[in-house]
């Protein structure tokens, strides 16, 4: 094996690594944000919460859905970093504090009831200090 076939495959081992362990604790810490959410859509919905806006219902579906689909968002983010970023870590939580604040902005504005702006609110912020924490925890930094 030549060195430059050496150097590539060890490239290619530790992004595999880098991206797995990464990569495991999205998707973990993903389905238990996802979980969470049911759980919490769940609650307000048997306390009354209506998850009306504009007059169309929010199906329940769609908490997990949507948990999972910022998930994803979340593990493209944290490779694009590894890769890229000078310090992984710092630039991923930075990153996703800041798309979470702005994620506010929505369920403030919707045309609903307060106690929903609430839940939607909520359901933001507990997927953000689920996932951000075990993917940032992963990367180097």
């Amino acid at each position: 094996m030549s060195s430059t076939t050496a150097i590539h495959t060890t490239e290619l081992t530790t992004t595999a690594t880098t991206v797995g362990r990464y990569g495991r604790a999205a998707l973990v810490a993903g389905l238990a944000a996802a979980a969470t959410n049911a759980v919490v859509a769940g609650v307000a919905g048997a306390a009354g919460v209506s998850f009306e806006l504009s007059g169309e219902k929010i199906p329940f579906y769609a908490f997990p859905q949507a948990t999972l689909m910022a998930t994803v968002a979340g593990f493209v983010l944290a490779w694009a970093f590894s890769r890229r970023a000078r310090h992984p870590r710092h630039t991923f939580v930075v990153t996703a504090v800041a798309l979470t604040a702005v994620s506010m902005v929505p369920p403030a504005i919707v045309d609903t009831d307060v106690a929903t702006k609430l839940v939607l609110a909520l359901t933001h912020l507990v997927a953000a200090v689920i996932l951000i924490p075990a993917v940032s925890g992963r990367l180097s930094d």
